[in-house]
């Protein structure tokens, strides 16, 4: 005996679909295939994520598109399901959803009533989801987690198998590096838990506006942020055109921070940072069985040892000469210094006052 076809597709083919939205579409058509008169679809799915507490597709239709909504870790998750029931019931007056042990929910709603077979056909559809929809659950925590401690770019490296010592790739980039001020003073006359806030809040303002005008944080090194703006198709000129953005909108977060850190009567955070574009080697580094995607290379040092002279050089921000030479906004040079462990002098620049 044939399977219908959306069972014959759960059985199948469900395990590979990349994620909700795909598996939600697919099912759909499939059941509309079977005779299913469907005017809409949900799926929502718990995501272990330390923001996202769940994660809920809209599909309708008509039209065959998906909306992502995305809700918020904490109390307003009980909400996800209100925002599910009342998307099928604004499509159909009947309406049916599924409760699944790994918190997913799965809802479908018709243009008119079911008849028997057909409501059978979605319980069977139900039962069948079970499987590939935990398989897709676990997989969408394992992505979560690794994203969430190593970043996108390492993630999605360990996630294809790269479990070995290897040279991995050569990345062109402005590359970041930005690091708090007076951070031993602070952890010395300062009870643990504030350090940790303080901490939190100064990578709050820096890793969000890295991420806000498409870079990447590539490691959290002690108080300090090595960060990447990959060159690519947009080319060096919009590369580093984004990481001075990117530090201009980490100012103006410090600032506000600051003022809400002196009306608490606490001390201000200050922060060196610099900048660099050159060519960088991003791979795995490590004993034969405790691995770490580490940045190397000649431009990773650079950029490290020129933040050193923001404070000597009394300057919050410091550009590398081939950093500046990428650039139209203004700037002043500041000469050519001589960087520990560099061999020849670096022209330096800061942003023009």
């Amino acid at each position: 005996m044939q399977l219908p076809s959306a069972l014959s597709f759960l059985v199948d083919e469900a395990t590979g679909m990349p994620d909700g939205d795909a598996f939600l579409t697919t099912l759909a058509a499939r059941l509309i295939a079977d005779g299913l008169p469907l005017a809409g679809g949900t799926l929502t799915q718990a995501a272990p994520h330390p923001v996202i507490g769940r994660r809920t597709w809209l599909w309708r239709a008509d039209t065959g598109q998906v909306i992502e909504a995305l809700g918020l870790a904490g109390p307003a998750e009980s909400q996800d399901t209100d925002l599910a029931s009342n998307w099928l019931a604004s499509l159909g007056t009947n309406t049916v959803q599924e409760d699944f042990a790994n918190g997913a929910v799965l809802g479908w709603a018709a243009h008119r009533p079911l008849t028997s077979e057909q409501s059978e056909l979605l319980r069977q559809a139900a039962r069948f989801a079970a499987a590939p929809l935990a398989l897709l659950a676990a997989r969408s925590t394992l992505t979560a987690l690794l994203t969430t401690y190593l970043g996108r770019r390492s993630a999605t490296q360990v996630l294809a198998g790269r479990l070995r010592r290897e040279p991995g790739e050569t990345i062109r980039a402005a590359l970041l590096f930005a690091d708090l001020r007076g951070f031993t003073e602070l952890s010395e006359t300062t009870e643990a838990k504030d350090v940790i806030a303080a901490l939190d809040a100064w990578f709050d303002r820096i890793a969000g506006a890295v991420h806000a005008f498409g870079g990447e944080v590539l490691k959290f090194i002690g108080d300090g942020v090595l960060a990447i703006f990959p060159v690519g198709e947009r080319g060096a000129a919009s590369a580093c055109g984004a990481a001075l953005r990117a530090v201009a909108a980490a100012r103006t977060g410090m600032d506000h921070l600051n003022r809400a850190r002196a009306a608490q009567g606490m001390p201000p955070l200050s922060f060196g940072a610099a900048l660099h574009l050159g060519d960088m080697l991003w791979g795995n580094i490590g004993t034969a069985d405790r691995l770490d995607f580490t940045a190397i290379g000649p431009a990773v040092n650079l950029v490290s040892r020129l933040e050193g002279l923001c404070r000597p050089l009394g300057h919050t921000v410091l550009l590398s000469g081939a950093f500046a030479a990428e650039t139209a906004q203004p700037l002043t040079s500041l000469g050519k210094h001589q960087l520990r462990g560099i061999a020849a002098p670096c022209a330096v620049f800061t942003p023009a006052q």
